[in-house]
C-alpha cells in the first residue's frame, strides 16, 4: 500500500481528491491537512510514502512544509499537485527536493499514475515544465522580480532586526512558532543565506528598499 497524506488549504478539493484515491487498491490515505504546520505534524508521528502538497496554502507556501519536514524525520517523497506557480518558485521547490509537479487540471488517471511514479522512485513532472523552469531561471531577471518579498516575509525580517527569538516574533504575529521557522526557512532559501546574522547583512544589502 501507499500511504497519502493530502495538503491543501480548500477543503471541497482535499476532500473530493483524498476520496477518489482512496477508492484505488493500493492507496491508502494516512491524513488530510490544511497547512504546512498541519502536514508536519501529520508526518512526524505517522508513515507517508508520498505527500501530494499545493503550493499556495492561504498565509502558508508549500515550501514552508518542505523546509520543515525533513528536520522531523519525513523520508517520502512530495508531489506538488498546484494551481500554478512561477517558474521561480517551482525552482526552489526543485532544489528542496520534491518528486514531481502537476496543475490541479490533470486527470484522475494521470495523479494516480504519477503517485505511482513517485512513489518508485522516479521524477515526475508534465511534459516540458522542467525544460521551462530551467530556462527561466537561467535567464537574466529583472531586479523587482529577483528581490520580491511577501508580506510575512517583510515582518518576520523586521522583528529578525529587532532581535527578537522565533517566540517572540510568533507571539507578535499571533501566529505559531512554527510558522515563523517555516517563513525563515523561505527568507533563507531566497537569499542563499543559512544563517540570521547573513540574513541580515544580505536584507539590509539587497532588500532595504522593501523593509
Amino acid at each position: 500500500m501507499i500511504r497519502i497524506a493530502v495538503v491543501d488549504d480548500h477543503a471541497l478539493f482535499r476532500e473530493s481528491v483524498a476520496r477518489l484515491l482512496a477508492a484505488e487498491p493500493d492507496f491508502e490515505i494516512a491524513g488530510e491537512c490544511a497547512s504546512a504546520e498541519e502536514a508536519v505534524r501529520l508526518v512526524a508521528k505517522t508513515p507517508v510514502d508520498v505527500v501530494l502538497l499545493d503550493y499556495d496554502l492561504g498565509e502558508d507556501k508549500g515550501s514552508g512544509f518542505l523546509a520543515m519536514a525533513r528536520s522531523v524525520g519525513f523520508e517520502g517523497r512530495v508531489l506538488v499537485v498546484t494551481a500554478g506557480v512561477t517558474e521561480m518558485e517551482a525552482a526552489v521547490m526543485i532544489r528542496q527536493g520534491i518528486a514531481g509537479m502537476l496543475r490541479k487540471h490533470c486527470s484522475p488517471a494521470a495523479l494516480a499514475q504519477s503517485i505511482r511514479e513517485v512513489h518508485s522512485g522516479k521524477e515526475c513532472f508534465e511534459p516540458g515544465y522542467l525544460q521551462s523552469v530551467l530556462a527561466a531561471v537561467t535567464a537574466p531577471q529583472p531586479e523587482y522580480q529577483r528581490k520580491r518579498l511577501t508580506d510575512r516575509e517583510r515582518q518576520v525580517l523586521r522583528y529578525v532586526f529587532e532581535g527578537l527569538a522565533n517566540k517572540e516574533i510568533a507571539d507578535r504575529l499571533q501566529v505559531s512558532e512554527s510558522s515563523v521557522k517555516a517563513t525563515l526557512q523561505q527568507l533563507f532559501s531566497k537569499t542563499g543565506v543559512r544563517t540570521r546574522s547573513q540574513l541580515v547583512r544580505t536584507a539590509l544589502e539587497n532588500y532595504k528598499d522593501q523593509l
